[in-house]
C-alpha cells in the first residue's frame, strides 16, 4: 500500500517565498531561489509547488532534473527543462530569438535547420540564448524554470546557471534549483550566490515533532491526534524528520499489516520493537521479498543502472522479451517503485534516488559486484556502438564490480568524446576520474588529455602544471611524437591567451620531442603557432632573438603548403590566417588572397568556424579598403546562422564604427546599445572594448566631449588602455574630436602618441591616423613634404578609403602651395568622391585646407567655408561652425547670422531669454575652461565671452561662474 501525503506540510515560510518571488517576476523583477537539502527533505515537493502556483498565473514553466546515474551528460538539465515546454509547441517563433536558435539546438537538436553545419558554441554564448529565451517567453507574464538535483549535474550546467542568476536582475524570470549539500561545483555557485547576494538560499531542515504527525495524519487520511502513539514515536525516531522516509516505513507498516484500520480508527497490531527493520534499507529488502521473483530481479538489474534507466539497456542486461520486460516494467509501476520518465519516453526513473540506494544496499557486496559484472559485459558485447553516456555507463558498472583499468579506459574515452565536441567541463570531470584508475602504462596518456581539456576550458595554469609532471619518454619514439603534439596544443592555447613566455616554453618542448627532423605535418603544425608567437610582445630576458617578418611568412606560407598536403585543414586555415595578418604589410590584395584561401579550405573541408571567421575578416578588409559595409553584413549573417554569438559581436564592432565614419548616428547607437552589454555578460573582451571605443569615437566626431571622455572612461575600466586599440583609441577617437573643438595642436599631440605606440607595438589597425589625418596636418603644418606624403601612400594603410581622403587633401595643398592649381583641382575632385561616405570627416576636410587655399590662391574656399560652416551648424558643433565664419570674415565674404538655433536650447534656458550665440558659450562650460580657450574655440573676441558670460550669470541667476559651471554640466549630463 502507498502512504503518500496529499499536502505539504511543515514549509509554510518556503511557499511563503515562492509565492513572493512569483509576484516579483510578474513585476519585471528577477529572482534566484536555491532550495538546499537532503535527499527525501522535501525539495521536490516544493519545486511542483512552485510549478502549480506559476501555472495557475499564466506563466511558462520549464521543468529539468539532472541525472542521479552519475553519468556526466553535458546540460542534460536544461535539455530536458526545454523539451518539457517545446517538446509539443516546436521551434519557438519570436524573430528576436532567430539569432541563438543555432546555439539553443545545443539543447534542443530539432531546432537545428537541415543543412545548417554545427558549431562549437562557447557555454557563455549557450547560456546568453537560454536567457534571450526565457527573457521572450516571460514577456508577458513571467517565466519560470525550474532546475532539481544541480549536485548531480555536470560543470557546463553549472556554468549556465551561474550566468543566468548573474543577469536576471531586471528579467521576467523566476530560476528555482534543488541540491543535497554535497561538495561539488553546484554547491560552490550557490554559497557564492548567497554571498554576492544575487540568489536566495533556503536550506530545508528536518520536519519538527509535531510536523510528523501531521505529514503522517494526512498519508492516513486522518487527524493527528488518531495516530497511535506507538506508531508516531517509530516514525519520528527512524524517520528522523525526514518526509521521505517517513512515508516509506509507514507503507512497510501498512504492507505488512502492523498498522491497520480497525471500526474507524488506526491502531498498532503490535508494539514495534527490535525486531522491526531499523532503517530504509531492510525496509525494501522486505518490500523486495514481496514481489515475484522476475519482477525483483528486473529491479535490481534497474538499480544497478541508477535512478534512472534506459528500457533499451535494462533490456540488453536483463534478455527479457519485449512482452515480459514491460510486463514485468508495469508490475514495478504499480508496487510504486518505478515510474515513467516524462522528459524521455524510453527511461523509468525510481519513485526516488533513495529508492535504488536502498535496493542495491540490500545485497551483499559480493552479489553486487557480479551484478554490476555481468551488466557491465551485457552492455560492453551488447553489438550495440557505445556513445559516451554508455561508455561512462559501463566504466560505472566495471568500477563497482572492482575492474578499475576497465573503469579507466572507458572514462577516458568519454572524456576524450566530449572533449571533441567543445564540453570541455564535462572532459575534465571524466579525464579526472580516469586518471587515479588507469593502469600505470595508460596514466600518461589521460594525463596528456586531461591537460588539453583543462587548457581548452581555460584553466591554462592546471594544463601546464599536469605538462610538467608527466614522466619523460623515449626520444624519437611514438610516444614522443605524441607528447610533441601534445605540446604544440598548450602551445596555441597560451598564444590565444597571449601568454607568451609559456607559448614559448611549450614550442621549445615540442621540439625537442620531435628532433630536427619531424614529420611533415607536425613541422606544419609547429612552424604555424610558432609564427602566431612572433607577433605576440617579446620575451625579455629570453635571450630570443626578433623574428624576420619576411623568414616568418616564407616559413608559414610553406607550412600552410605543407597542411593543405598532408590533409590538416584546420592547420592549414591557422596558416593562411596568419598570411593574412602578415601580408597587410605588403598590400590588402595580398591580405584578401590568403583570406579566400582560408575561404576555400573551410568551405571544402565543412569547417564552419573557420569558414566564417575568413568572411569577417574580408568583410572587415572590405570596410575598411571602401568604406562600404555590404560584405561585413554578409559576414554577419552568416555568424548568425552559425549561432556563433561572439563572432557576431565582433562584427557588430566593426558595424558600429563603420556607421560612426559614415555618420549615421542612429544606426551606430542602436549596434552598441544591443551589443556592448551583451558583450560584457559574455566575458567577450574584445569585442566589448571595440564597441566602447565606438561609442567614444561616435562622441568624438560629434564633438560631445563629455559624451566621449564618458565612453573612454569605460573603455579604460574594461581594459582598454591595455590593448591593442590604444592608437585608434589617440588618434580616431581624441585626435579627431580635438579637431572638432579648433584644437589642432591637442589633435597633433594625440597623432603622435598612437604614433609612438604603433612603433613600439605591432599594430593592424590602420585607422590612427598615422596614414591619413596626421600627415594632412603636418603638410598644413608645413612640416611635411612630399617624400613624407608618399610614404603614407605607399604603406598598406594609405589605400584605406579613410586614409585616402586626407591624403588627397594633403597632396591637393602641397600642388596649390607649388604654384599649380589645376593638379590641386584634380586632387579635390579625387577628395570629393572618396569622401562621399564620411559626411564629417568630408566637411571638416574642406575647412582644414580652406586657409591654406585661400592664402595660396587656389581653389574655392569661401564656397568650402561656406559649405563646412553650414554643415557643422546644423549639427550643433559650434566652435568649427564659429571658425567658418571667422575665417569667411577674414576673407572678406559676407557672413549671414543664422537666426535659427533656438530649437537647440534647452525649454528652462530658452524660457530664461538665452540667445544662441550665449548658448554657445553656455554649452562649453562644463569644461570649465578660460575666456581665452572659449574665444579661440568660438572664434570670437574674449570681451564677446565676457558680454556673453556675463548675460548668462543674470539669465540664469548664478551666484558665480564656478555656479554656472556647475550648472552647465548638470544640462549636459541629462538626456536631450
Amino acid at each position: 500500500m502507498r502512504a503518500t501525503s496529499p499536502v505539504i506540510v511543515g514549509r509554510d515560510e518556503e511557499i511563503v517565498l515562492l509565492s513572493s518571488a512569483l509576484d516579483a517576476v510578474q513585476r519585471r523583477s528577477g529572482r534566484a531561489l536555491f532550495l538546499l537539502g537532503e535527499a527525501g527533505i522535501g525539495k521536490s515537493r516544493l519545486v511542483g509547488e512552485c510549478a502549480y502556483r506559476a501555472y495557475g498565473l499564466g506563466m511558462p514553466v520549464l521543468r529539468g532534473r539532472a541525472t542521479s546515474t552519475g553519468l556526466v551528460v553535458p546540460f542534460r538539465p536544461l535539455a530536458e527543462a526545454l523539451a518539457s515546454r517545446f517538446r509539443a509547441s516546436g521551434t519557438p517563433t519570436d524573430p528576436e530569438l532567430a539569432p541563438y536558435h543555432p546555439a539553443l539546438a545545443r539543447l534542443v537538436p530539432e531546432w537545428r535547420r537541415a543543412g545548417s553545419p554545427g558549431y562549437p558554441e562557447t557555454v557563455v554564448e549557450l547560456a546568453e540564448a537560454l536567457l534571450r529565451l526565457l527573457s521572450v517567453l516571460g514577456r508577458e507574464a513571467g517565466c519560470t524554470i525550474l532546475l532539481e538535483d544541480l549536485h548531480d549535474c555536470d560543470t557546463e550546467t553549472v556554468a549556465v546557471v551561474e550566468y543566468v542568476i548573474d543577469n536576471l536582475a531586471d528579467l521576467p524570470i523566476l530560476f528555482l534549483g534543488t541540491l543535497r549539500p554535497e561538495p561539488g561545483a553546484a554547491l560552490d555557485l550557490v554559497r557564492s550566490a548567497e554571498r554576492r547576494h544575487v540568489a536566495t538560499v533556503r536550506e530545508l531542515g528536518p520536519l519538527h515533532d509535531d510536523q510528523v504527525r501531521a505529514l503522517t495524519g494526512a498519508c492516513l487520511e486522518a487527524g493527528p491526534q488518531e495516530i497511535p502513539e506507538a506508531v508516531h514515536q517509530r516514525l519520528a525516531e527512524r524517520a528522523a524528520g525526514n518526509p521521505y522516509l517517513l512515508e516509506v516505513l509507514l507503507a512497510d507498516l501498512l504492507d505488512t499489516g502492523r498498522l491497520r484500520r480497525t471500526d474507524g480508527a488506526w491502531e498498532a497490531v503490535e508494539q514495534p520493537g527490535g525486531s522491526i527493520p531499523s532503517d530504509i534499507v531492510r525496509s525494501w529488502a522486505r518490500r523486495l521479498e514481496r514481489l515475484d521473483e522476475p519482477v525483483r530481479d528486473l529491479l535490481l538489474a534497474s538499480a544497478t543502472l541508477g535512478s534512472q534507466f534506459s528500457v533499451t539497456v535494462l533490456q540488453t542486461v536483463t534478455g527479457f522479451e519485449d512482452r515480459a520486460l514491460f510486463t514485468h516494467l508495469r508490475s514495478a509501476v504499480e508496487a510504486g517503485v518505478i515510474a515513467p520518465d516524462g522528459a524521455a519516453p524510453d527511461r523509468y526513473t525510481f519513485r526516488h534516488s533513495l529508492t535504488a540506494e536502498a535496493l542495491i544496499s540490500s545485497l551483499v557486496p559480493a552479489e553486487r559486484a557480479s551484478l554490476a559484472r555481468r551488466a557491465a559485459a551485457a552492455i560492453e558485447h551488447s553489438g550495440e556502438p557505445l556513445d559516451e553516456d554508455g561508455r561512462q555507463l559501463v566504466a560505472s558498472l566495471q568500477l563497482a564490480a572492482g575492474d578499475r583499468a576497465g573503469a579507466a579506459r572507458q572514462f577516458a574515452e568519454a572524456g576524450r568524446r566530449m572533449l571533441a565536441s567543445g564540453a570541455h567541463g564535462s572532459a575534465v570531470v571524466l579525464l579526472e576520474r580516469a586518471h587515479p584508475l588507469a593502469a600505470e602504462a595508460d596514466r600518461a596518456a589521460v594525463a596528456e588529455s586531461l591537460a588539453v581539456a583543462r587548457a581548452e576550458g581555460g584553466d591554462l595554469d592546471g594544463a601546464l602544471a599536469l605538462a610538467d609532471a608527466l614522466p619523460p619518454v623515449p626520444a624519437r619514439s611514438e610516444a614522443a611524437a605524441r607528447r610533441g603534439q601534445f605540446h604544440i596544443g598548450l602551445a596555441w592555447a597560451a598564444v590565444m591567451a597571449e601568454r607568451t613566455a609559456d607559448a614559448a616554453l611549450q614550442v621549445e618542448a615540442a621540439r625537442v620531442l620531435l628532433g630536427p627532423t619531424p614529420p611533415p605535418g607536425r613541422r606544419a603544425a609547429l612552424v604555424v603557432v610558432d609564427g602566431y608567437l612572433a607577433l605576440l610582445p617579446g620575451l625579455p630576458g629570453t635571450g630570443r632573438p626578433p623574428r624576420d617578418p619576411v623568414e616568418t611568412e616564407q616559413a608559414v606560407q610553406k607550412a600552410a603548403e605543407t597542411a593543405e598536403a598532408e590533409g590538416l585543414p584546420v592547420v592549414a586555415c591557422q596558416a593562411w590566417q596568419l598570411l593574412a595578418l602578415l601580408r597587410r604589410e605588403e598590400g590588402f590584395d595580398a591580405a584578401d588572397a590568403a583570406l579566400e584561401r582560408m575561404l576555400s579550405i573551410s568551405t571544402e573541408h565543412a569547417l564552419p568556424v573557420w569558414r566564417v571567421e575568413a568572411l569577417v575578416r574580408l568583410g572587415a578588409n572590405a570596410f575598411m579598403r571602401t568604406g562600404d559595409a555590404s560584405r561585413l553584413l554578409s559576414a554577419r549573417a552568416a555568424a548568425t546562422d552559425l549561432g556563433a554569438l561572439l563572432l557576431t559581436r565582433t562584427v557588430d564592432g566593426l558595424l558600429a564604427m563603420n556607421a560612426v565614419l559614415c555618420a549615421r548616428w542612429e544606426e551606430a547607437q542602436e549596434i552598441i546599445d544591443r551589443s556592448t552589454e551583451a558583450s560584457a555578460r559574455v566575458g567577450d573582451l574584445s569585442a566589448h572594448r571595440y564597441l566602447l571605443l565606438a561609442g567614444a569615437t561616435m562622441a568624438a566626431h560629434r564633438g560631445r566631449r563629455r559624451d566621449m571622455d564618458r565612453a573612454l572612461a569605460a573603455f579604460r575600466r574594461a581594459g582598454g588602455e591595455q590593448s591593442l586599440l590604444v592608437p585608434l583609441r589617440s588618434g580616431l577617437c581624441r585626435a579627431f574630436g580635438a579637431l572638432l573643438e579648433e584644437d589642432p595642436e591637442r589633435a597633433a599631440a594625440g597623432l603622435d602618441e598612437a604614433l609612438a605606440w604603433e612603433l613600439d607595438h605591432p599594430s593592424y589597425y590602420y585607422l590612427s591616423g598615422r596614414y591619413g589625418l596626421r600627415p594632412l596636418l603636418r603638410v598644413l603644418a608645413g612640416q611635411a613634404d612630399r617624400t613624407e606624403l608618399e610614404e603614407a601612400r605607399a604603406a598598406p594603410g594609405g589605400c584605406l578609403a579613410w586614409n585616402r581622403q586626407f591624403l588627397d587633401l594633403a597632396d591637393a595643398v602641397l600642388l596649390g602651395r607649388k604654384g599649380d592649381p589645376a593638379g590641386a583641382a584634380r586632387l579635390m575632385a579625387s577628395f570629393t568622391q572618396r569622401s562621399a561616405p564620411f559626411p564629417v570627416a568630408r566637411h571638416l576636410g574642406l575647412r582644414l585646407v580652406a586657409d591654406a587655399a585661400r592664402a595660396d590662391g587656389w581653389g574655392d574656399p569661401v564656397a568650402w567655408l561656406r559649405t563646412a560652416e553650414e554643415f557643422f551648424y546644423g549639427a550643433g558643433v559650434q566652435p568649427v561652425s564659429a571658425a567658418c565664419r571667422a575665417a569667411l570674415r577674414q576673407a572678406g565674404a559676407s557672413v549671414g547670422q543664422h537666426r535659427g538655433g533656438w530649437d537647440r536650447i534647452p525649454s528652462p534656458l530658452r524660457t530664461s531669454g538665452v540667445t544662441p550665440r550665449e548658448y554657445e558659450v553656455f554649452v562649453l562650460l562644463p569644461e570649465r575652461p578660460g575666456n581665452q580657450q572659449i574665444a579661440r574655440r568660438l572664434s570670437i573676441s574674449p570681451r564677446t565671452v565676457e558680454k556673453h558670460m556675463a548675460s548668462l550669470l543674470n539669465k540664469t541667476g548664478r551666484a558665480d561662474r564656478a555656479a554656472l559651471c556647475e550648472f552647465a554640466a548638470e544640462c549636459a549630463a541629462e538626456p536631450a
